[in-house]
């Protein structure tokens, strides 16, 4: 199994302490940190301030060394096709080579309209992901004077510098593209015809290996061997030596996210499709993602300033 670190800056954290995290879960083994896309704060306390997702990347790419980095996920309207391409490769030619693009149909009205981008329907969102999934592989693979033109954009001869896949950095290896979300037929024929990871999210792993057999399917339909596709879960995390220390963190993650009233019944929820618990409890959950095909677990931390936990987690799951 791998592991990385998935984190929810738009929770008040600054820069240096996205550094902070980065550094640590770097020197704990972690393959990737990856984080949120979001402009308005949540959960918790609304009001705290949020970064941009793509410039704190480009600072991490240089202020650490060997930890991949990336988005889970940036929003497709948030940034033209275009532009995101530009943004990432120039990222990951700052990082070495180090990053993964997570991109996503966005599902946060308010934080889009309070910040100018437009939020049609679902179906209009997943179609403006799918042109600029399209565009992304285009720009960054495809020969010179690429062009496409579809509903929502179009491209005329394209000459993308540098490709990232020829900078010795690479190695002919090209930028991951990871999608995602709950599962739903269009989410798997989606991360089937342009993903190279897709990651299920909020989902036991009893639930998980259904969802993973569909994504299967969908890749068979096309022609394309399910191997090729990572499996992958994001769960959260929550974890510590001994039952006391969990019951701890417990509290300090219900304070975080300002559940209120309603703290054991969110907790209760969530503890069957987290990596929770004890070192065995944890382990186990780990081995049930496993069970059913997930190649990689990303740990979703809602306690960022807890980092110790970081360094428990990874001792307790692949230290």
């Amino acid at each position: 199994m791998r592991f990385a670190l998935m984190i929810e800056p738009q929770q008040g954290l600054t820069y240096n302490e996205q550094l902070a995290i980065a550094l640590r879960a770097q020197a704990a083994g972690f393959e990737a940190l990856l984080r949120s896309d979001h402009y308005d704060s949540f959960p918790g306390g609304s009001g705290q301030p949020t970064s941009d997702a793509w410039a704190v990347l480009a600072g991490l790419a240089r202020d650490t060394t060997v930890i991949g980095l990336g988005t889970l996920v940036s929003p497709v309207l948030f940034r033209c096709p275009g532009n995101l391409a530009k943004v990432a490769a120039t990222v990951d030619e700052m990082s070495g080579g180090r990053v993964e693009v997570g991109v996503g149909a966005g599902w946060h009205e308010h934080e889009h309209r309070g910040h100018g981008f437009a939020f049609p329907p679902l179906a209009e969102r997943a179609d403006h992901l799918e042109e600029a999934l399209e565009i992304l592989r285009g720009l960054w693979d495809g020969p010179d004077g690429w062009s496409f033109s579809g509903q929502h954009y179009q491209v005329a001869d394209a000459g993308f510098r540098p490709k990232p896949s020829s900078l010795p950095v690479r190695a002919g290896r090209r930028i991951p593209i990871i999608t995602g979300g709950q599962g739903s037929p269009r989410a798997y024929r989606i991360a089937a015809r342009h993903a190279d990871e897709f990651n299920l999210s909020s989902t036991t792993p009893s639930a998980a290996g259904a969802k993973f057999a569909a994504l299967d399917d969908a890749c068979r339909a096309i022609g394309r061997d399910p191997g090729t596709l990572v499996h992958s879960v994001m769960a959260g995390v929550c974890v510590a030596r001994d039952a006391a220390g969990v019951a701890a963190r417990e509290a300090d993650l219900l304070a975080a996210v300002g559940t209120g009233g309603e703290a054991d019944a969110w907790l209760a929820e969530r503890r069957p499709r987290w990596i929770h618990g004890t070192p065995d409890q944890a382990r186990a959950q780990v081995a049930a993602f496993a069970a059913v095909g997930a190649e990689r677990i990303v740990l979703q931390d809602f306690l960022p300033r807890d980092l110790a936990m970081i360094d428990e987690a990874a001792e307790f799951l692949f230290g």
